[in-house]
């Protein structure tokens, strides 16, 4: 074999170890979605080559614009809402998977202290907006107030109400600082919800994403619906409106949702100098010296 099929075999490795990681992601859902797949629940979804196509070219895409947020020192924030398992989390992971963590990170906020609680409510959100040349994507956002927090009571009504009054002007405040804010609202049924608890019920591997919480959504599926329909009506702005995503199939959800905000932010190649790695600075007196072997990980594999 020649140093030159040598390399061509190398890259290939690289190349597919990189898409393998897609890879482990979607086999890790088959496998839970095969748990019922005589039940009620089996459907066909987009066929899987188109699938995994349009993704690696969505998320060349969104390279791109990093690349171009980042030389124009734009400043990006994304909300991801919906109801407990309408897929925020796997669209957020398809759209950071390529992306530089110091470019685009996630805003994933707990529940708020006992100190965070007396603040300004928005207060604590304000601290994760991006600086020049960052993109935010919030799983989960200051719209606690108008779902979880109305529903099971960890609001007052008027709380509520003045959250519906201040958010328009606080949003209109942020785009004329110069962030552009996308958000977007996952939508899926009734049935696929309880479809998709009871996978993470059977799951051992997904039971701690169903939360005493999320169990108690079930039970008050119609409060939820209630509070979603009067967040849109206070708060679907036009510098600001909601764009609802089809999520009953997790995989065309991902790709429209990200082909849709690939559209909102234009965006173009930057330029980039040719990257020429130097020569090696070899030292004649330099001497490796041997790591002890206990201080290797056992190669099981």
């Amino acid at each position: 074999m020649t140093p030159y099929q040598t390399d061509l075999d190398r890259i290939r490795e690289e190349l597919t170890d990189s898409f393998d990681e897609e890879l482990e992601m979607e086999l890790d859902e088959a496998r839970l979605d095969s748990l019922l797949e005589e039940g009620p629940g089996a459907r066909d979804s987009i066929d899987r080559r188109v699938y995994f196509r349009e993704l690696f070219r969505l998320q060349h895409e969104l390279v791109r614009l990093q690349d171009w947020v980042q030389s124009q020192g734009l400043k990006v924030v994304v909300l991801f809402e919906g109801r407990d398992s309408a897929g925020k989390g796997g669209a957020i992971k398809r759209i950071t998977q390529r992306l530089n963590p110091r470019v685009c990170r996630v805003a994933a906020l707990p529940a708020p202290n006992e100190r965070e609680r007396t603040q300004w409510y928005f207060q604590r959100y304000v601290a994760h907006l991006p600086a020049a040349g960052e993109i935010v994507l919030f799983d989960r956002s200051w719209y606690n107030r108008a779902g979880v927090e109305r529903v099971m009571g960890f609001c007052t009504p008027e709380e509520s109400e003045e959250f519906y009054r201040s958010v328009p002007e606080f949003e209109r405040m942020l785009i004329r600082s110069g962030i552009i804010l996308l958000k977007y609202w996952f939508s899926i049924t009734d049935d696929e919800q309880q479809f998709r608890f009871a996978m993470r019920i059977q799951d051992p591997l997904k039971q701690w994403k169903l939360s005493p919480m999320d169990v108690e959504s079930r039970r008050r599926w119609e409060d939820y619906t209630r509070a979603k329909e009067a967040m849109l009506e206070h708060t679907h702005i036009p510098e600001a409106p909601w764009w609802v995503v089809e999520a009953v199939d997790k995989k065309r959800a991902r790709l429209n949702c990200i082909s849709h905000l690939l559209g909102q932010i234009p965006y173009d190649d930057v330029p980039r100098a040719e990257v020429v790695l130097p020569d090696r600075v070899r030292h004649e007196d330099y001497e490796r010296h041997p790591v002890p072997r206990e201080m290797y990980v056992p190669e099981l594999y």
